[in-house]
């Protein structure tokens, strides 16, 4: 009879623990050592296969083709509705004001972008068909064994925003109007659950509090209603999910919206963007994660293809915009991206996306409390966002490539947070946010701030001098010749 090929562990002799706790500790994880590496040498002497985990590099090869179909689509698409709008006088006019081209600029930019994303995901949609793509493997899949595709409330949504957006871009429509069809877009995704336990892992301690995991009741009724019978059903995940949904959907909306005001800034922005989620999506992915994972691979690639497709047209000097229904899109295709994180309630994933797409996040912050400061409408319009401060100090590419650089930045911050969860990434992101927004609110508010102290210490610009220490009137803030100028010349510049 032949010897075993390993020593029997059932009745391998217990393994002696004496001495303290921490030689005890290691007396386990040596002993846990040792007999994982017997049971990898069985399995390899059997002819076992030991399970492998498929490397990121792996999946982003097996739907590298919904990019370049995005890509493709977007790229050609968008010279032909360049040519639409200016066949229908769908043009961006010039404005002394605050628009820096000299001739009039075609909209309709966005409809190409879209063409783009939907053509990447209808590409997966056909993968059983061309053959182009395979599915990663994953366990997740539906009873028929198929992996799950992106569902069709994502493309519901997509086409509702693109033609809120186009609306307003040919009639100018009511902003409330706009609000309604981007609520419209994201009761879309709720209904069929994408993001509705966006707040699962905050809610969890709550849950625990009141002994019930679920937060689910159902509240009796004293009489029957239709559609709920006796009972109404009450999820406090869903619902406070569904909340989430739609704030996140309008900020983003509008966020993006906020930040194309610079050739090539919007789609840009939201091109380095799309590559950070596309990396944290490849990790869970490679991590069989849940329903989603192909999904949400499938998501980012196909806005990263869109974005680049369109860039070239739109990028410095410009021959056509985004537009209100490019804008409004990116900023939902993203979010969506964003939200689709937390599927397994996880909320720290969905705060690594939003660093991900910090910028427009915070230059709308930064926009609300600017012009609450100045006792302003949120809804005025201004001059002092941060692509206007960069392109004063460095010119339309030189701002847009710092941007780019800022976008890199949170980026890779946001991926460090989603794949390490280290409190030291906290700490460093939120530095970096409060010291860009810092320094954005003094440079926006500092002629208001000049004013106050030269209220305060008399310098009236009447030519008199200001307190004791007699300082001349040429420093005073606003004479009657307009001399303040020289003082906003010294103060530093942006």
């Amino acid at each position: 009879m032949a010897e075993p090929i390993l020593p029997n562990l059932s009745t391998a002799a217990p393994v002696s623990i004496e001495g303290s706790a921490a030689e005890q500790l290691r007396q386990l994880i040596e002993a846990n050592k040792t007999q994982a590496g017997q049971l990898e040498d069985l399995a390899r002497n059997l002819g076992v296969a030991k399970p492998t985990v498929p490397a990121r590099l792996d999946i982003f090869h097996q739907y590298i083709g919904v990019f370049l179909a995005a890509f493709l689509v977007a790229i050609i698409a968008t010279p032909i509705m360049r040519r639409l709008a200016i066949a229908n006088g769908i043009v961006d006019k010039p404005d002394e004001a605050r628009k820096l081209h000299k001739f009039p600029i075609a909209y309709m930019g966005g409809v190409g972008v879209y063409l783009g994303i939907v053509a990447g995901i209808l590409f997966s949609y056909l993968a059983p068909v061309h053959g182009l793509m395979t599915f990663h493997s994953t366990t997740h899949v539906d009873g028929e064994g198929a992996v799950m595709r992106v569902p069709l409330s994502i493309l519901g949504g997509l086409t509702i925003i693109m033609l809120v957006g186009l609306l307003d871009d040919v009639l100018n429509i009511s902003p409330w109007q706009k609000i309604g069809g981007q609520l419209l877009a994201a009761a879309f995704l709720a209904m069929e659950d994408v993001g509705t336990k966006v707040a699962l892992q905050v809610l969890a301690p709550v849950g625990a509090l009141l002994h019930n995991p679920t937060l689910r009741w159902d509240i009796p009724l004293p009489f029957e209603i239709p559609l709920f019978g006796s009972h109404v059903p009450v999820d406090v995940v869903y619902w406070t999910g569904t909340t989430i949904i739609a704030v996140f959907v309008l900020g983003a909306c509008n966020a993006t919206n906020l930040i194309d005001g610079l050739d090539g800034l919007s789609s840009g922005v939201t091109a380095i963007a799309s590559g950070g989620l596309l990396m944290v999506s490849l990790w869970l992915a490679a991590q069989d994660s849940g329903q989603l994972d192909s999904a949400r691979v499938v998501l980012c690639l196909a806005l990263l293809g869109a974005c680049m497709g369109f860039l070239p047209h739109n990028f410095n000097p410009a021959v056509i915009f985004l537009g209100d229904c490019g804008s409004l899109l990116l900023g939902f295709a993203t979010i969506v991206i964003v939200i689709t994180l937390g599927e397994q309630g996880r909320t720290d994933l969905v705060l690594a996306g939003l660093i991900i797409y910090a910028i427009p996040i915070i230059d709308t912050t930064l926009a609300i409390i600017r012009r609450k400061l100045s006792r302003k409408r949120i809804s005025d319009a201004d001059d002092e966002h941060l692509h206007h401060m960069f392109k004063r100090a460095l010119g339309v590419k030189g701002a847009v490539f710092s941007l780019y650089a800022l976008g890199i930045g949170f980026a890779a911050l946001g991926v460090w947070l989603a794949m390490s969860r280290a409190r030291v990434t906290y700490a460093i992101t939120m530095v970096f946010v409060l010291f860009i927004g810092v320094i954005a609110i003094k440079v926006a508010r500092r002629k208001a701030f000049e004013m106050q102290v030269a209220e305060k210490y008399g310098m009236n610009g009447a030519g008199g001098t200001g307190g004791a220490g007699g300082t001349p009137a040429p420093v005073a803030a606003g004479g009657a010749n307009g001399s303040a100028a020289p003082v906003a010349a010294q103060g530093p510049s942006v």
